[in-house]
């Protein structure tokens, strides 16, 4: 998992936080990423894919959860989850502490809890309309940037249709996911700008299961190896 951080994550300051409060300061550098990585290749690996939590999963963070993979190899997967809206902090309190101009301390997007990794570093997710060199990865409708200089250019009408602050990822280890899934703990369906952004945070989950054609109420507990 080191080095797949090191290849995806090297743009960040670590700072890790037990809790998130109010006076949490998240990093989204200036820089731009110097990995940007392309999920339209077709590796095989499931980024660009969501990561949909089945029954399997029945406490935690990850319960019934939603997670945009956006790096996956053999050397581990990342993701950020999506239909976990953060009620108990705001945008403008997030960004505060950030090199930003007045105006984009005053624009409010949505803001999630991506993950109980690194709860203080940050990432947009956004809609693959925005294609700039800061982009982190990108696949099909979506992408994720984590660079500070998207939220300049929402601010300056030049950003992207929609965009959603993630703080914090959820990260496994070489073979984990894989294992997870093989277990039943998640299945994968097409991530979608509709879905993410035009879908009521509390109807994702089911949502998304039902894009693949069932319904998660009707899914089997009971492990099966066909």
């Amino acid at each position: 998992m080191k080095s797949l951080l090191q290849k995806v994550g090297t743009m960040f300051t670590s700072n890790d936080a037990a809790t998130p409060a109010p006076d949490i300061k998240i990093t989204l550098p200036m820089m731009p990423s110097p990995h940007v990585l392309d999920g339209s290749l077709g590796t095989g690996f499931l980024a660009g894919q969501l990561l949909v939590a089945t029954p399997m999963i029945d406490s935690g963070c990850f319960q019934k959860s939603v997670i945009y993979i956006f790096a996956h190899s053999a050397e581990g997967a990342m993701g950020v989850m999506i239909n976990q809206p953060m009620e108990m902090l705001n945008y403008a309190a997030l960004v505060n502490g950030m090199a930003l101009s007045a105006e984009a301390k005053s624009k409010q997007i949505p803001v999630f809890f991506g993950g109980p990794v690194e709860r203080a570093r940050g990432f947009v997710v956004h809609t693959n309309d925005y294609d700039k060199e800061t982009a982190l990865f990108r696949s099909g409708e979506l992408a994720i940037t984590a660079s500070s200089t998207i939220l300049q250019d929402l601010v300056a009408g030049h950003g992207p249709r929609h965009a959603a602050l993630v703080v914090g990822y959820a990260g496994w280890t070489a073979g984990q996911l894989e294992a997870e899934i093989e277990q039943n703990s998640w299945i994968t369906v097409p991530a979608t700008a509709n879905l993410v952004f035009n879908t009521e945070n509390e109807l994702k989950w089911a949502s998304a299961s039902r894009s693949l054609g069932f319904d998660m109420a009707f899914f089997s507990t009971a492990v099966g190896h066909a």
